[in-house]
């Protein structure tokens, strides 16, 4: 027993080593660009991944100031919202449509809207930009919150129908004997247990929307309609050389995305695995 108990510990060495090689490389980067936000440039000249000797804490107004992020963060979180509700709205009601229901070719459904998922997006961006120019939808917040929905739905609906299967309906069926409409079995008996499978895509796709570039750069191209990202590339445009201006505003854009991972991580890996997505 105890022979087997260290083999196991011996065995599992190298999958610990690993797993420490890929947390090194994920957060010395960021402990770096910390430590570079609170250095002035002369001293991260001649030191630049070092501990500060001293810090410099007026690098982060500066930025914030400087950079207008107090405007630009007000944007990314309304589209951030924006897409989270409709796409656990939406993505919601689809899963539970094409878990429960069973409608009439829902497999070739979801084989056609995972295929049409797997298409870059940049096949489609110069007539979907002439649409939305057309339609009166370039640089408006509602824009691009439509076509950020339109790309995250197929993989919340994925997730939750995957999560739906795997729950027998009996508690679906008692409230429809007690009465309840579909509406009511989905918003007070569904809903409830999806929450982890819902957690996990409001997670995912808030994560993904808040460090989106390319199509905010192309439909939004407003300053003051702007998200973060997009700004803050103008920002390090314009302070190109003030390495700790850009660094701490860096902080700020990555820190409120990092705190919220950190805090619901443990649900985001239940709702992962509950969904099928092991």
């Amino acid at each position: 027993m105890i022979h087997r108990l260290f083999g196991q510990r011996e065995n599992l060495a190298p999958n610990y080593i690993i797993l420490g090689l890929l947390c090194a490389f994920a957060v010395i980067p960021i402990l770096i660009l910390g430590f570079n936000s609170l250095k002035s440039n002369l001293e991260l000249g001649e030191n630049s991944i070092g501990f500060p000797r001293q810090f410099q804490w007026s690098n982060y107004p500066d930025a914030w100031e400087q950079g207008g992020f107090a405007v630009t963060m007000t944007n990314s979180v309304i589209f951030v919202v924006g897409t989270v509700t409709g796409v656990v709205v939406l993505g919601g009601m689809a899963a539970y449509a094409l878990a429960r229901l069973n409608p009439r070719g829902s497999n070739l459904y979801m084989i056609y809207m995972l295929s049409l998922s797997t298409i870059p997006f940049w096949l489609y961006a110069v007539p979907l930009f002439i649409l939305w120019k057309n339609l009166s939808l370039l640089n408006t917040r509602f824009g691009l919150i439509i076509i950020y929905i339109a790309l995250n739905s197929p993989f919340a609906i994925f997730l939750l129908r995957s999560f739906l299967v795997k729950f027998p309906p009996d508690f679906e069926d008692a409230a429809r004997v007690d009465g309840a409409t579909e509406m009511q079995v989905l918003t007070k008996v569904v809903m409830p247990i999806m929450c982890p499978g819902l957690l996990t895509v409001a997670l995912v796709v808030a994560l993904g929307v808040w460090g989106e570039f390319q199509i905010a750069l192309i439909f939004m191209q407003e300053d003051e309609k702007m998200p973060l990202t997009t700004s803050y590339f103008n920002f390090m445009r314009r302070f190109s050389r003030d390495w700790s201006l850009t660094a701490a505003g860096a902080i700020m854009m990555i820190l409120p995305v990092l705190i919220i991972f950190m805090g619901l991580q443990r649900r985001f890996v239940e709702g992962l695995t509950q969904g099928g997505l092991k």
